[in-house]
């Protein structure tokens, strides 16, 4: 499914975690991986006029040897652009399936790359985005990756039933056929948008059960091993980070605007707060491109 990817890197001890941690997505059939440095005509100009580009390039060899060490085949390049356009650009064009970046803590990670650069990559690539989470090591400068990234073990799927949503559930049923032990699909019913109808929600929650019990048979029917399912009330993007927390997901699946969608916030839906506070990765599903 992932069979080519790219590894977008500023070098930074963020983007060594990240890095560190992939091996699992050969679950996913990835075997080819683009670690990509992307470079502002700003720090070219800078890189150009400076004597010291040899540590980049060590660096960007010693990140190739961490990739190659989890069996994948790597190329690595530097381009000269917007960073969030030539990642997004780069991805469609050459026909990648999977963009990697890295999160850490309540925000995407402070670094020229992985920080407003990723804001622009989750918005607008026509290409699934995992983010990955790390956090720091101690006292030094220094990053790790979260102790829940093996992507193959649990999914948690959480859906509003949108077709947005019927997309993604399309990506859940390959995970599936790729092998993944477990699925937990979980719709939460947004308390905001029910203020006014609380005395109806045993028979929003009985109709909403329904549609998750034919999600759960479409699975079987694909060979889920373990399905669970569960309708919750509140913030969506709160009651999804808890249940990562209490499930013990590995993985989580959702559904993104992605680019073309006008009159919300785009950082401020579900899928950007669960990116932002997960303990477990996201897998990012854009909608698909209009014809």
């Amino acid at each position: 499914m992932f069979e080519r990817f790219i590894v977008a890197t500023d070098l930074s001890p963020a983007s060594y975690a990240v890095v560190n941690c992939l091996a699992e997505l050969k679950t996913f059939g990835a075997q080819h991986c683009l670690l990509l440095q992307c470079l502002s005509f700003g720090d070219a100009a800078s890189a150009g006029l400076s004597y010291h580009a040899d540590p980049y390039e060590a660096m960007l060899d010693e990140q190739k040897t961490l990739l190659e060490d989890q069996g994948f085949t790597v190329e690595v390049r530097t381009v000269v652009g917007a960073p969030k356009k030539e990642i997004v650009r780069i991805a469609a064009k050459e026909g990648y399936s999977l963009i990697v970046i890295g999160a850490q803590g309540n925000s995407l990670v402070e670094e020229k790359l992985l920080g407003g650069v990723a804001y622009g990559v989750i918005n607008t690539s026509t290409k699934p985005v995992l983010v990955v989470p790390v956090e720091k090591e101690g006292e030094e400068n220094t990053c790790k990756p979260v102790s829940r990234s093996r992507f193959g073990v649990h999914v948690l799927f959480p859906t509003d039933f949108s077709e947005m949503d019927d997309n993604a559930f399309a990506y859940v049923k390959q995970l599936v056929a790729d092998g993944v032990g477990k699925i937990t699909l979980v719709h939460v019913q947004d308390k905001a948008k029910l203020k006014h109808l609380e005395d109806r929600l045993d028979e929003f929650n009985e109709r909403d059960r329904r549609r998750l019990e034919e999600m759960k048979q479409t699975l079987m029917e694909k060979g889920a091993p373990q399905i669970d399912i569960e309708v919750r009330y509140g913030v969506p993007s709160q009651e999804i980070v808890h249940m990562v927390e209490e499930r013990d997901a590995q993985l989580v699946v959702m559904a993104t605007q992605g680019r073309g969608f006008v009159g919300e916030l785009v950082l401020g839906s579900v899928s950007h707060n669960v990116a932002r506070r997960s303990v477990a990765p996201v897998l990012m599903i854009p909608a698909p491109a209009k014809e």
